[in-house]
């Protein structure tokens, strides 16, 4: 049988097939097909445009909660230190992307599991047991996260986000929106997330500078100076217990 009468038959038995099936969808009764309606209504209430406003904000709080979490924590000072850290030892991909995203969380657990025991102490359960109002118990929670960030924030960082916002000279730190203290905020955990780097790169370069003039003392040209000093590096960090010394110094410097 040749490749065209193949093609033929299988041609054949494919229209046979959708006559048979058109037969028995022209006998058989038509299915119900669901309608979805969907419209604005009139309220009646002023309380019914109040709940579809909360339920719009609070839809639109969640789908910028990991930006939230980012901005006003722990997770950009620890994941900017833990990729300096793995550019340093120059192995690549181990940590991956995974590992060190995940250690910064928890660890942004850890640091930060005061501040929200005090939110959900002063803040969520009096709401939830209805004894303040939905603003009083925004107000209150938003007073730990401000005193968190204030405490890691510079003076001369938070100084150019008020005379960028061309706010008055506040008097006090209470005085300082929200939204200015938070880029004020995150700019301070990148400078210090670069000055730890910094420190971090210092025992690895040493350890490159002193393979490459070894291998160039001995004529070694041609071989990679670092695919002989990153078994140096790796044995020099788990002798002195890197991690441990980062992550904790890591840890105390929110204290």
């Amino acid at each position: 049988m040749t490749a065209h009468s193949r093609t033929q038959r299988i041609i054949i038995a494919t229209l046979t097939l959708l006559l048979l099936v058109a037969g028995m969808t022209a006998h058989a009764e038509p299915l119900p097909l669901p309608s979805l309606n969907i419209g604005v209504g009139t309220a009646t209430k002023p309380n019914d445009v109040a709940v579809t406003i909360q339920i719009f904000l609070l839809l639109t709080i969640l789908s910028l909660a990991p930006g939230l979490l980012i901005m006003t924590t722990s997770f950009t000072r620890i994941s900017v230190v833990l990729s300096f850290l793995r550019t340093a030892m120059g192995t690549q991909a181990a940590p991956s992307n995974q590992v060190i995203l995940s250690l910064s969380m928890f660890l942004t657990f850890f640091i930060m599991t005061p501040v929200w025991q005090q939110i959900n102490t002063e803040a969520y359960q009096p709401w939830k047991a209805q004894q303040i109002s939905q603003e009083q118990a925004m107000d209150r929670a938003v007073k730990p996260l401000r005193k968190f960030m204030l405490a890691q924030t510079r003076e001369k960082d938070l100084a150019l986000f008020v005379s960028l916002s061309k706010l008055q000279r506040p008097k006090n730190a209470e005085d300082i929106p929200t939204l200015t203290i938070i880029p004020a905020f995150m700019i301070s955990e990148l400078r210090t997330a670069f000055q730890i780097g910094f420190l971090i790169y210092i025992p690895f370069i040493v350890v490159d500078m002193v393979v490459a003039s070894v291998l160039m003392s001995m004529g070694m040209m041609m071989l990679p100076p670092v695919m002989i000093s990153l078994p140096f590096k790796i044995l020099l960090f788990v002798l002195v217990d890197g991690w441990g010394l980062v992550i904790g110094s890591l840890v105390k410097s929110f204290g």
